[in-house]
């Protein structure tokens, strides 16, 4: 039971902080209900690529924020001009600069005039663009006020953080030629990651369900051998043997909902630089045991007689050769990533580990009926949908997608994620989907493949085709909509539940089968109060 009860822990750890929206990748914010469009003002808001140059040579790129007001900014690099970069005199452009410019990009900082003022001076100064420098390392949505209106700014105005400035204005110290390159590059549509990430997240399901079904129907097998050598003896029995599965409920389906938040809320709260590398010592130990899990899984066909040898080892109790000779390579595995995380590549590492642990955790863990995926998808639904979208009204912005991306650690966020490199986005940045996303519709999926296996029922006329179907069907919905939105964070479960769960609930409806489904999960030749290998809290 104590090994059950760590695998029910690392499950809801995992599950716990693994629902932020499916992809992020640096936000272009096209509009603000807050900052309300007028004459004059009334450009989207974009993000802005800033290319410099010293004396001729490429240097650093910083990206800044288009403002509300002036000119759009040109969209493709080659129709961007080369222009010199100047220092504002005085500094924060409230009063006209000592010396006209012509043609220059004038660089000022924050002062106690108003944006549209210091553009209107650097205009009028002869001034080609203005870049703002922020007095914080964050980027500021510089808007018009109430009371301005038809405003006449005809040059680009873009605010940059404050590193960006400090470093601009050492190669202006240096008496460096500083040129600079403005421009928007637009994201493409739909990025090749997005569709790996498609193929990874239903390919991942796919493979679990066939080993928890694999597994159920050994099970069984086994089962109705000692049935029929000692049926007997086995006449008033309700459980035969412990294989270590778990077995949710509907009251710890509801009660994960519950402390879930409660994390979410204590992470959101908590969420710094330490805290971030708890996270990753926490999946660096569950992502070592999902991944020896696998290893020898796969391995133990051809090393049967290690695979069933055992050696008792303190704390751990029984453990096989082979896990002991697979072990050692996942922990050199998992502090390799842990210690190279930040690196260019790190990703790849993070998504073995994070594949493996989420095949394990659907072989231990099952849904027994179609009640308890119900009420634990649904609730997991209505979580999904508070904490992005609800959330703000509460805390002034989206707590999950605040935790998802990191924004107050200083890293790039929880571990508990698969991502991919935006390949063709001039942005950069990951496609990722959180592992809640792939978990949580995965409990049900595996159990429509049980389901089908022990029926015996043929692959169209059983389940697990069509909820399969409907689950990837929700995540493409799921891109579709993101992009629709303008890459705003979208909750995943709020697509794929509606589509996994309906497809599962109407199918069995139609077929007559749901009352079966919803209570015992069993198929009516199975004896409904026989479960091998499971453990089970009372459903109350």
């Amino acid at each position: 039971m104590g090994f059950l009860r760590i695998c029910w822990f690392i499950f809801s750890i995992i599950v716990l902080f693994s629902n932020p929206n499916p992809v992020i990748a640096g936000d272009i914010v096209h509009d603000d209900k807050f900052a309300p469009k007028k004459p004059g003002c009334e450009n989207d808001f974009v993000l802005v690529k800033v290319q410099t140059w010293v004396d001729g040579v490429e240097h650093a790129e910083f990206v800044g924020v288009g403002a509300r007001f002036g000119t759009t900014i040109v969209s493709k690099e080659k129709n961007a001009n080369r222009t010199p970069l100047t220092q504002s005199d005085p500094r924060d452009c409230c009063s006209p600069p000592k010396k006209q410019l012509t043609g220059d990009v004038i660089m000022v900082t924050r002062g106690h005039c108003k944006f549209t003022t210091k553009a209107n001076i650097a205009q009028a100064a002869g001034a080609s663009a203005v870049l703002i420098i922020n007095n914080q390392r964050e980027l500021y949505k510089m808007v018009c006020e109430p009371d301005e209106t038809d405003l006449d700014i005809h040059i680009p105005t873009v605010m940059l953080p404050q590193d960006a400035g400090v470093e601009l204005e050492r190669m202006l110290l240096n008496r460096s030629a500083i040129s600079v390159q403005l421009y928007s590059p637009k994201r493409p549509v739909v990025d090749i990651a997005e569709v790996f990430l498609w193929l990874i997240a239903v390919g991942t399901i796919l493979c679990a369900s066939y080993w928890s079904a694999w597994s159920a129907n050994e099970a069984a097998m086994e089962h109705d051998k000692l049935l029929q050598d000692f049926s007997e003896d086995l006449s008033n029995t309700k459980a035969v043997g412990t294989s270590g599965i778990v077995e949710v409920n509907t009251k710890s389906a509801v009660l994960f909902v519950v402390v879930a938040s409660c994390f979410l809320v204590l992470l959101y709260k908590l969420m710094s630089e330490w805290f971030i590398e708890l996270l990753v010592v926490i999946f660096c130990i569950g992502g070592v045991e999902g991944l020896q899990t696998c290893v020898v899984a796969l391995l133990s066909r051809w090393f049967k007689h290690a695979a069933q040898s055992y050696i008792k080892v303190p704390f751990f109790g029984a453990v096989s050769y082979l896990t002991l000779a697979v072990l050692p390579f996942c922990i050199v595995f998992a502090v390799l990533w842990a210690v190279y995380r930040q690196s260019k590549f790190a990703w790849i590492g993070q998504d073995i580990l994070g594949i493996a642990l989420i095949v394990t955790v659907l072989q231990i863990v099952h849904v027994p009926n179609l009640k308890v995926g119900t009420v634990l998808l649904g609730c997991a639904f209505l979580y999904d949908i508070f904490w992005v979208f609800v959330s703000k009204k509460l805390f002034h912005e989206s707590v999950m997608i605040v935790v998802a991306r990191g924004d107050k650690s200083g890293e790039d966020g929880i571990p508990m994620l698969l991502k991919i490199p935006r390949m063709f986005d001039p942005w950069g940045g990951f496609s990722i989907i959180g592992f809640g996303d792939i978990l949580l519709p995965g409990l049900l999926i595996t159990f429509s493949l049980r389901y089908d296996w022990l029926a015996k029922k043929h692959i169209r006329a059983g389940y697990f085709l069509w909820a399969m179907f409907a689950y990837g069907l929700g995540l493409l919905v799921t891109y579709i909509a993101l992009n629709l939105m303008d890459g705003h964070g979208q909750p995943a479960l709020l697509y794929i539940v509606p589509f996994t769960l309906g497809t599962f609930l109407s199918l069995g409806k139609k077929r007559g089968d749901l009352g079966t489904l919803w209570s015992t999960g069993l198929p009516e030749r199975e004896c409904p109060h026989v479960r091998l290998g499971q453990t089970r809290a009372p459903d109350e």
